[in-house]
């Protein structure tokens, strides 16, 4: 199998919409509520996100990755400078824990049909070496602990055990909570 990890640029808008939304619905997620506010989506999308996504796709840095299988777009990963991800560089909760200009994620998906097979690693490979060359120090993640199994059905913020086989440390823990579980905050450094 060959796996390969590119930005989501507008060329490649498509195959990320394949893979969180295939049926373009709008009240659906397109992945824009960490980076843009209500007024920031009716200013670049006129209140429309998939449009406002668009827009994001043509900026420098785009907003994340999709990876694809066999030439097939299977993954997405949400990943870019937290000073960039207003959610995150404005959050009470998920707060820094030092002065590093790191690179967030915060979302993975994986296409219906192609979960439970590995591809999350692929995915998270590909968002790292993404982040690395574009010259970020170290990338953080903002998974959950749970006790048992994690319904991961559409986006999630994953677990600790799927960032810790990618490389990523615990190096502290969050005031948020996803689904009543403490959220940790875990890096790579590159």
């Amino acid at each position: 199998m060959d796996f390969q990890t590119h930005p989501v640029t507008p060329d490649r808008f498509d195959d990320f919409a394949d893979v969180v939304n295939k049926n373009r619905r709008p009240t659906h997620c397109w992945c824009v509520t960490h980076r843009l506010r209500p007024a920031d989506i009716d200013e670049l999308g006129g209140g429309d996100r998939e449009q406002a996504m668009r827009a994001l796709c043509e900026q420098t840095h785009p907003p994340g990755v999709v990876t694809y299988r066999d030439g097939v777009p299977v993954g997405w990963c949400n990943i870019g400078p937290r000073a960039d991800i207003p959610r995150l560089a404005h959050s009470t909760l998920i707060r820094p824990i030092d002065e590093v200009p790191v690179w967030s994620i915060v979302c993975v998906v994986i296409r219906a049909g192609h979960r439970r097979l590995g591809i999350t690693e692929h995915v998270l490979s590909g968002a790292v070496s993404y982040a690395a060359a574009n010259g970020a120090p170290a990338v953080e993640a903002y998974p959950v602990d749970p006790p048992g199994r994690m319904d991961q059905t559409m986006a999630f913020v994953g677990t600790r055990r799927m960032f810790a086989r990618a490389g990523f440390e615990v190096i502290g823990a969050t005031d948020a909570v996803a689904s009543r579980l403490p959220r940790l905050i875990m890096r790579r450094h590159l």
